[in-house]
């Protein structure tokens, strides 16, 4: 019995889902310039023209994966959390707790974590900066850290390079979520310490 046009627009989606989906941990574990459609094809078990079907250039594929993985949702979260009326501390804790928690839950996050980070670290120096220094998630840590060195409970140092340690941190884990097997999550208070005077 031939497929109703409800269906095969539902296959399609699936398939074009599958493809963004198997592609993420290929470009996340190999960037832009060392993924190469045929292998990409290859590991999702799909033939070359069927990426093709569905993307018009690893470029397309690329940039559909930078908008699944666009973290404004998260900056947005964390933007509101930079302005709760709470202490540095409360806040850090929630942060670390929030980003762990869906490291160890959502591989999606976990790649995300991963492809934005690449995406910054390619972007070089730009007025004396590099890219992870002018975003935004960096930017609302920053102000994190900054009102926590004012209340006494953050270490003292640049806000921007402690944001940029709290965020290594992430990126590490990800990495691991992404890449291993068997490996033990640190947990919050850990994740804290990069931040935290006396580590907690």
């Amino acid at each position: 019995m031939p497929k109703s046009a409800e269906q095969c627009a539902a296959m399609r989606d699936e398939m074009r889902e599958r493809i963004l989906r198997e592609s993420l941990r290929y470009f996340a574990r190999n960037g832009f310039a060392g993924t190469k459609v045929a292998d990409l094809a290859r590991g999702i078990g799909i033939a070359q023209g069927t990426i093709y079907r569905y993307f018009d250039s690893k470029e397309d594929l690329f940039c559909a994966l930078r908008t699944l993985v666009a973290n404004d949702e998260d900056v947005r979260e964390l933007k509101l959390l930079a302005r709760l009326p709470l202490t540095a501390k409360a806040k850090i804790r929630r942060l670390a707790a929030s980003v762990l928690d869906r490291l160890a839950d959502d591989e999606l996050f976990a790649a995300s974590v991963v492809l934005n980070t690449q995406l910054m670290l390619e972007e070089g120096l730009r007025d004396g900066l590099p890219a992870p220094y002018r975003s935004e998630l960096y930017a609302h840590t920053a102000r994190i850290v900054e009102q926590g060195q004012r209340e006494g409970s953050v270490a003292a140092g640049d806000p921007l390079k402690l944001a940029d340690f709290f965020w290594g941190v992430a990126y590490l884990y990800a990495l691991k979520r992404l890449f291993t097997t068997g490996f033990d999550m640190i947990d919050a208070a850990d994740m804290e310490r990069t931040l935290l005077k006396g580590g907690r």
